[in-house]
């Protein structure tokens, strides 16, 4: 009988100690893509040297965890695991105290492209729906809102609270985007160097769709950086950004409207460049997209712009603070940031500045539009077919003022013709099952003229890019 209890008293010790764990659930979700891409040439110039054609396959795996406490309250993760290029060489490990801030890490990761080439944790963070709203504290997503224009994506730390009042709900978030104080990991001899963002917001939910207005003050302190503002490694600059998102979202019967513009003013400040002390942020991009669907077939258009620099005007910055977002890539080509992330650069003339007309990712100084038609003859494949038109509003410039320390700035006109060129680019998606997709594209860019470089007297080339991507949704 005694060694009956001992065994009962035991079993219920263990049951004490493992309620925690039995009551807490486990929802996994994620995903994994596989793909291919090849570009005819890494450069729009013709004759160049040293930029062939590429091709590739790379993939990427996500994973989504969540451990439910109750349904009230639970912890959320998620990792990127394998995010590498298959066969290819591995990225450099390093993180260097004092290089800007977006590029410590990968751009779309709390972690660094090494990392997440064998994995790397993107979100921790706490969800908990109290009686007076919802708190989120820890990693988590920031940078995306309203439609995907201008959305840049990526782990950020912040405390957010929201709470919905009938159709409007209401936010608040704390963002910690550098810390530069003392700390185990970094020596300075400054106080305080962090970059820190307060951001408020409200949306308003209607049938059909919804409306919504982000608030964005973004402060700088002395030894933050901003880029592209730091125009030297040494650039110590602190200041204030503000941003208001507002946007629109509505379905019209078959037709699917959204918009948003986002206007972005503050003041920034150098302290080691004689005579620009202070200059004026004064950026503005506007965005508009429509679809009709009508079944089987569906046509829609965008139009979208984005403020450049104007390059006259030294006390003040019209571009490069804002810009279409990593997130929106409506060209498989042009200013596509899978194909930036993945290839790199498809670079421009060489002079009189390597990298003045390179084509990258996101998108910024431009007038852009584009129309779209598709099709789906059958319930499991949707092709698609664009044409696509993009122009710089600012002719671009080479600035010396950072390199001399002179106020007055030596600006030499790089042409003034402004097309990036059109493209057209056809895709075909095929759902195999309900969870995994097979997508083929192609991309054909006649380049503009914007690349013709000093003088205009560069030839440029026509280029085209192929991409075959499968995809499983878990």
């Amino acid at each position: 009988m005694k060694r009956f209890w001992l065994v009962l008293l035991a079993l219920g010790m263990l049951f004490a100690f493992s309620s925690s764990v039995f009551a807490a659930d486990v929802k996994f979700t994620g995903s994994y893509y596989a793909a291919g891409m090849y570009i005819d040439d890494l450069s729009v110039m013709k004759d160049n040297t040293g930029k062939p054609a590429t091709a590739f396959y790379y993939q990427r795996l996500r994973v989504n965890m969540e451990f439910i406490a109750t349904p009230a309250l639970k912890l959320v993760t998620r990792f990127d695991a394998l995010e590498r290029i298959w066969g290819g060489p591995r990225s450099g490990a390093g993180v260097v105290p004092g290089v800007p801030y977006n590029l410590r890490w990968d751009y779309d990761s709390y972690g660094t492209r090494a990392e997440n080439e064998n994995i790397a944790f993107d979100w921790a963070y706490i969800w908990y729906a109290s009686k007076i709203g919802l708190w989120q504290v820890g990693i988590m997503e920031d940078g995306a809102w309203g439609t995907k224009f201008a959305d840049n994506a990526r782990p950020e730390g912040k405390i957010t609270w929201l709470a919905p009042f009938g159709p409007v709900v209401v936010g608040a978030q704390i963002v910690k985007l550098a810390e530069n104080n003392q700390t185990a990991l970094f020596t300075t001899t400054a106080s305080d160097q962090d970059i820190d963002k307060y951001q408020g917001f409200v949306i308003y939910n209607f049938k059909g769709g919804s409306v919504g207005l982000l608030g964005v003050f973004q402060k700088f302190h002395e030894g933050g950086f901003i880029p592209p503002l730091a125009g030297t490694a040494t650039d110590i600059l602190g200041g204030d950004l503000y941003i208001l998102m507002p946007y629109l979202k509505a379905k019209f019967g078959p037709v699917a409207i959204e918009a948003e513009v986002d206007y972005a003013w503050g003041k920034m400040k150098w302290d080691n460049i004689p005579g620009a002390s202070s200059v004026k942020i004064d950026n503005l991009q506007a965005y508009v997209d429509a679809v009709a669907d009508l079944g089987m077939f569906y046509v829609g258009g965008t139009l979208a712009f984005i403020d450049g620099d104007k390059q006259s005007t030294r006390n003040k910055i019209e571009g490069g603070i804002l810009s279409g977002g990593r997130d929106w890539n409506p060209c498989l080509m042009m200013f596509n940031w899978d194909r930036f992330y993945w290839a790199g650069n498809i670079f421009g003339p060489t002079a009189p500045v390597v990298g003045t007309l390179n084509n990258g990712a996101p998108m910024s100084n431009a007038y852009f539009a584009q129309l779209r038609a598709g099709v789906r003859p059958v319930a499991d494949l949707d092709i698609m077919a664009s044409l696509s038109w993009a122009k710089a509003v600012r002719t671009p410039a080479l600035n010396t003022v950072f390199a001399t320390g002179n106020p007055a700035g030596v600006s030499i006109d790089l042409g003034n013709n402004k097309e990036y060129g059109y493209e057209v680019d056809v895709t075909a998606t095929y759902r195999i099952t309900n969870n995994l997709s097979y997508m083929l594209g192609g991309a054909y860019w006649f380049v503009g003229d914007f690349y013709k470089g000093l003088g205009e007297t560069q030839k440029v080339q026509d280029n085209y890019l192929l991409i075959n991507k499968l995809t499983l949704t878990f």
